[in-house]
């Protein structure tokens, strides 16, 4: 195998796939990358058995091949390489040589024989997302997803396909993000999938904000074909709660609230969180809510922020972290924050989205 390629071009594509490798692989060829040659140039996979992730690079090929490298110590050096053309060749017994006009390296190699193939999904239905909507889809979900590994079927998004549209649904316990966007052909029948929080990071990393992407399911896993990119994950298995049940119907006691204020102002009472006195107090007046922060031992703050507000007097408290993670990552220049009472939960909606924040007690 043999071909010449520009360094940023090449550190770009270890960069995309690189993110799945773990370093503490149980198997030694779990920490290395496969490089194998195409017509229309190389092709970079990594994979950790659970999430699989390949992109396309397009270079002149002046000899076939394939082999595959430690991640690592790849980027490592073609990261540190001057900045010109890297000529990339493959000897005999898999050493590989990765040359500059001025500095060389030889690396040993794994035979492509050892690398996991990942799986094929042939004849399967396709089903084809705007790129951007996906893209804002988990932008607004997947900061809810569960890290609590004994909860294993939060630690990812549900995916629910139906002739509708697309639904994506997070929660961790304390909160839920539910999330509907239109699709652009109807699905042929109701699906719903747990795709795992590593994979969504990996789709996070890699999405456009323009074109289309396939997802295509298989048994047991999804592949998502952003064009260049490819990221295979097998699915979560199991039963996700029934998150309608825990959305509330529309309240009327509502506030409004400009959202960069709300976010900024939030920012501050946290200044003061410790992990075992993390709630801020949000009170409601009229026209007027007061957000403060008191944590023994440390000291206290408080700030008054206007909003459109003509309901009953509320005192309520919050996980801060819970309110900045959803401010931050809507789009809208107001939000309505809605509230019965201090004990049950709040509720954001905004067009096609929900969000539900469980209270914390004060003091």
């Amino acid at each position: 195998m043999r071909f010449k390629i520009q360094k940023e071009v090449l550190l770009t594509g270890i960069q995309i796939v690189q993110n799945v490798v773990t370093p503490k692989a149980a198997l030694p060829i779990l920490s290395n990358i496969l490089i194998e040659s195409q017509a229309n140039g190389i092709r970079l996979t990594a994979t950790d058995l659970d999430v699989g992730i390949s992109c396309v690079i397009p270079v002149n090929i002046q000899e076939a091949g394939a082999i595959t490298l430690p991640a690592k110590r790849f980027g490592d050096i073609v990261k540190e390489l001057p900045e010109s053309d890297i000529t990339f060749g493959v000897k005999k017994n898999n050493q590989v040589v990765i040359e500059t006009e001025s500095c060389q390296f030889k690396v040993m190699g794994l035979a492509r024989e050892e690398f996991p193939k990942l799986p094929e999904f042939k004849d399967k239905e396709v089903i084809k997302i705007g790129q951007p909507v996906l893209q804002e889809m988990l932008k607004l979900t997947s900061f809810a997803v569960s890290l609590d590994e004994t909860r294993y079927i939060l630690n990812g998004i549900l995916f629910h396909i139906s002739k509708g549209g697309l639904t994506l649904v997070a929660t961790d316990g304390k909160r839920l993000a539910v999330v509907e966007r239109k699709l652009p052909q109807n699905a042929e029948k109701d699906l719903s999938i747990i795709v795992p929080i590593k994979a969504i990071q990996e789709l996070n990393r890699n999405l456009k904000a323009d074109g289309e992407l396939s997802l295509v399911l298989g048994n047991n896993q999804a592949l998502f074909d952003l064009g260049s990119v490819v990221v295979i994950s097998r699915l979560i298995e199991g039963e996700f709660p029934d998150y309608r049940q825990v959305i509330p119907p529309a309240s009327e006691n509502k506030m409004r609230i400009d959202r960069a204020q709300f976010l900024l102002a939030t920012k501050r009472a946290a200044l003061l969180s410790t992990p075992d006195y993390q709630a801020v107090k949000l009170e409601l007046f009229k026209n007027k809510m007061v957000i403060s922060k008191s944590t023994p031992d440390i000291g206290e703050s408080r700030e008054d922020v206007p909003v459109e507000y003509t309901g009953k007097e509320i005192a309520i408290g919050f996980n801060p972290a819970y309110l900045i993670d959803v401010l931050k990552n809507l789009q809208d220049d107001r939000v309505e924050l809605e509230l019965t009472d201090s004990e049950k939960p709040g509720v954001i909606r905004t067009s096609g989205y929900t969000y539900i924040v469980l209270p914390m007690r004060l003091g």
